[in-house]
């Protein structure tokens, strides 16, 4: 577990003064004109306007992150750098250069599954955020909390606490109002993103090991993973010594899950006939994985009078989903040999 990797310091010393980094700093300025390039490239190649839909918002989101959310997270060392948010941005970029190798050979340029990645990874964070703020709101609201701590506590993502099914809505509708805008088909492009999804959610576990979230009951195996001191596993499940006792490192075992159902997603590609195909088979079996995984952790308590928790509630109501879409596959025609990746 490596939960700080580094420090990025607030200010650059040059030339015997300091130049800030963050808020009106360098940084914002090297943004202003990598973003300006980027959106004149693409004005370029498209138009203004739909480079400005296409672009615009994540190049203000990316310039009020510089301005406003990192100077916030100074812990007085600089600016922490978290194996959380780094597995995050990796996992991001992973799942897109799938998506963009398989949305190829599906008939998509590269510039529109990019475009349709940054959509999905905006407002997929925006909602897998939201839902751990609500669900664990006792860390974000304490009576002790002013409203400002309250909102840096809610912004520092890169420091742990996103859940997977809270992304499910607003992408879904990031993504529905893509393709509608676009006028392109909406299960076809699904196919082409889910196995880069996948990918993404299992890089994105390795992030969710070294934060310490996301950890699994005690271990006897020979792998069973012990956490440091000042760790929600440490607090929950103390040895004797210090730090935790041996757990089931459950967000590595997630990882590998993942992994194994993008691989399947693939090499499943072109088997299926129809679009849809590869997103239901996505939806059937990662909320059946879901919920065994589920069993193997620990820090989500049991939800709304059940024995089961949120995320395995969550699992049933997609199963419930993927069986309708497996309904309305079946009644589109079937369509020529499919492509490879």
């Amino acid at each position: 577990m490596r939960s700080t990797l580094f420090h990025i310091p607030s200010a650059l010393e040059l030339g015997g003064g300091s130049v800030p980094l963050f808020g009106w700093g360098l940084l914002l300025a090297v943004w202003a004109v990598l973003g300006g390039a980027g959106l004149a490239w693409a004005a370029a190649r498209h138009g203004f306007g739909p480079a400005c839909r296409a672009l615009g918002v994540p190049i203000l989101v990316v310039a009020a992150m510089l301005l406003w959310i990192l100077p916030a997270l100074d812990d007085g060392a600089g600016v922490p750098i978290r194996g959380y948010g780094v597995m995050l941005l990796v996992a991001a970029a992973t799942g897109t250069w799938l998506s963009i190798v398989r949305g190829r050979a599906a008939g998509f340029d590269a510039d529109t599954i990019l475009a349709l990645g940054t959509e999905i990874f905006l407002w997929g964070l925006v909602g897998a955020r939201l839902f751990y703020v609500l669900e664990y709101r006792g860390q974000f609201f304490g009576p002790t909390m002013s409203l400002a701590e309250s909102l840096a506590a809610i912004v520092n993502i890169a420091g742990g606490g996103l859940v997977v099914f809270g992304s499910l809505p607003t992408a879904a509708l990031a993504a529905w109002r893509f393709a509608a805008r676009r006028k392109l088909s909406l299960v076809r492009l699904a196919d082409c993103i889910a196995p880069g999804l996948l990918v993404g959610l299992a890089i994105g576990r390795i992030g969710c090991f070294l934060n310490g979230c996301c950890y699994g009951g005690p271990c006897d195996l020979p792998w069973g993973v012990r956490f440091p001191a000042g760790t929600a596993p440490a607090e929950h499940y103390p040895a004797p010594d210090g730090g935790s006792i041996a757990l089931h490192p459950a967000q590595l075992y997630a990882a590998i899950d993942a992994a194994i159902l993008a691989a399947l997603a693939v090499v499943s590609t072109p088997l299926f006939r129809r679009d849809g195909e590869v997103f239901a088979l996505v939806l059937t079996l990662h909320p059946i994985s879901r919920i065994l995984l589920e069993m193997i952790r620990v820090d989500e308590p049991p939800a709304l009078g059940t024995p089961l928790s949120i995320s395995q509630l969550v699992s049933l109501a997609l199963l419930a989903v993927a069986a309708a879409l497996w309904w309305w596959i079946g009644r589109q025609p079937a369509r020529g040999p499919a492509g490879g990746l």
